[in-house]
């Protein structure tokens, strides 16, 4: 059995939940036989060691400079642990990642520590595998909002809207990020937060469950806060017909991440899917087995939040007037609210001709009709 090491950061506002989260989740996946490492939030830990960003002695970015460079040394220390030890499961689940620290900075200052600790905006971000956003009680569980869990936490309700609204502006543009709202119960928000680890995991399969749009192409201007990630992606040769292996490129202001997938169909809705990082020099030695029948497809992905849920426009350079909206789903009864500021031209999920595969063989002539 191959090892694998899983990477998930739990992240939010103030009172979310997540310390109660990363509880079941450590005794839900240990029954499973998963080892699981929790890595404690390091901003809490600096703040109860009798460091704090409001002393006179340190600005800002001094604190915020001690807790990049802790979180990255426990990161890589406990990544060894991990690779030195027998067992062949093992989750590090993150309390808070490097990227949180983004919501206490300016953007100058963000990427000007980045640089210093050899990090980019990518690099910082897709570090991690999948990052689960509990939204803050202070956001549509206002009765339940408390700091009295936390000595190290002072904000207002309002002041923990505000961080809970940046912390998911900051995390918009990873490839697999979940937000999970106050829209049940606390028994059943956790509950959710399981699910979605369990998909991350592809436990027993990595089941991928999308819904995809034909859109309009809307007025960027009038979409709320997004991350924009640049995409190439390439197809490689393979001896079975039922599997796609792929390989991708991902872009954020010129600083590159790239993958690796097979994908496996079971539907037009459900696919097992298993895609892992892999180095710049991986990705270029597998591209001498690019399938040189398909073409590249480069796309341009807006990645953005609406209603808690975590949508990606697909635009194409030989499609002007309209673009493709993806959501990935925990189940396939899950409902949709398709953004105000798009209008749905029809659903494609179904619809083979809009897949990336049926792009890569130059089946495209009727999308512009």
């Amino acid at each position: 059995m191959e090892k694998k090491i899983h990477h998930i950061v739990l992240t939010g506002g103030p009172c979310a939940g997540k310390t109660s989260a990363i509880a079941v989740m450590e005794q839900e996946l240990t029954q499973k036989g998963y080892l699981v490492f929790v890595i404690p939030e390091t901003a809490t830990e600096i703040i109860k060691s009798g460091y704090a960003p409001w002393l006179k002695c340190t600005t800002n970015l001094d604190f915020q400079r001690f807790i990049m460079k802790k979180q990255l040394h426990k990161e890589e220390l406990y990544l060894q642990i991990a690779e030195s030890v027998s067992a062949q499961k093992i989750v590090i689940i993150y309390d808070r990642g490097i990227v949180d620290g983004k919501s206490y900075m300016s953007d100058s200052e963000y990427v000007g520590l980045l640089h210093e600790l050899g990090l980019n905006e990518i690099s910082a971000k897709d570090r991690y595998d999948a990052v689960i956003h509990l939204v803050t009680a202070a956001d549509g569980a206002e009765e339940f909002y408390t700091l009295g869990n936390n000595e190290a936490r002072t904000e207002t309700p309002e002041q923990a809207r505000v961080l809970d609204r940046k912390c998911i502006e900051n995390w918009t543009g990873h490839s697999h990020l979940r937000v999970i709202d106050n829209s049940t119960d606390f028994e059943g928000k956790i509950s959710r937060v399981l699910k979605e680890t369990y998909a991350i995991l592809g436990d027993p399969v990595p089941i991928e469950i999308e819904r995809k749009y034909l859109v309009q192409m809307p007025d960027l201007s009038k979409m709320p806060n997004f991350e924009v990630v640049n995409i190439l992606q390439t197809y490689l040769t393979t001896n079975d017909d039922t599997v796609e292996r792929r390989v991708r490129q991902r872009g954020i202001q010129g600083s590159y991440s790239y993958y690796f997938t097979e994908k496996q169909e079971i539907s037009a809705m459900k696919r097992v899917e298993r895609e892992r990082r892999i180095s710049q020099n991986e990705y270029l030695n597998l591209l001498t087995e690019a399938d040189t029948t398909l073409r590249q497809i480069a796309k341009k992905r807006i990645c953005f939040i609406y209603k808690n849920q975590y949508f990606e426009l697909d635009m194409y350079e030989f499609l002007k007037d309209k673009a493709i909206l993806e959501i990935e789903l925990t189940t396939e009864c899950t409902s949709v609210d398709i953004p105000d500021f798009i209008k749905v031209i029809k659903e494609v999920t179904d619809d083979e001709a809009y897949r990336n595969y049926s792009i890569a063989h130059g089946d495209v002539a009727h999308w512009g009709r």
